[in-house]
């Protein structure tokens, strides 16, 4: 499998968008890496907008970069919760400035912009929080998925497919 040797987070936090955590989660799987469910500390599962569970596998406060080889942020409101954590916030700006993937989808760029990585950057998100992102210093482009050094960004559901493509070439590749 193409991941076997790699380890990637995906943080997760109460009412995530259960289509952008499980489906990364299980192409992941499906690709033979190892997968870290990452959450703030406030509980041990969190319920996405449908209501599906995930548990956690570590909290933010235990996890650090040099876990592993990328992170992914799901949307829905989940990361509106995930930025009030300092702690997930250090982990998302750690993983960017040690070059490692750093995947959001949807509304998850306000993760990004919390985390203060944003400053000329070319990304994408869902419209609604085109503004945030371009307030944060990012050029925001409405393109399915978007490519900046190691970061990646994408739109919406519809788009997970080529967002998880771009996210296992980058992890296959890195």
């Amino acid at each position: 499998m193409e991941l076997n040797d790699k380890k990637v987070m995906i943080l997760v936090e109460q009412v995530f968008n259960d289509h952008e955590f499980w489906y990364p989660y299980y192409r992941l799987k499906e690709a033979g890496a190892t997968v870290l469910v990452v959450g703030s500390g406030s509980s041990r599962s969190y319920a996405g907008k449908y209501g599906t569970l995930a548990a956690v596998d570590m909290d933010a406060s235990e996890a650090a970069s040099s876990l592993c080889d990328g992170i992914i942020i799901p949307g829905g409101y989940a990361p509106d919760h995930m930025r009030r954590y300092p702690e997930m916030v250090k982990l998302v700006r750690d993983h960017y400035q040690a070059e490692k993937v750093v995947a959001a989808i949807c509304h998850a760029g306000w993760m990004l912009a919390s985390a203060g990585i944003l400053k000329g950057r070319t990304v994408t998100s869902f419209v609604a929080i085109r503004d945030d992102l371009v307030n944060a210093g990012a050029k925001w482009v409405d393109k399915p998925v978007v490519v900046d050094s190691n970061l990646i960004t994408s739109r919406k559901p519809e788009d997970l497919p080529i967002f998880m493509k771009t996210v296992v070439s980058a992890l296959k590749n890195g």
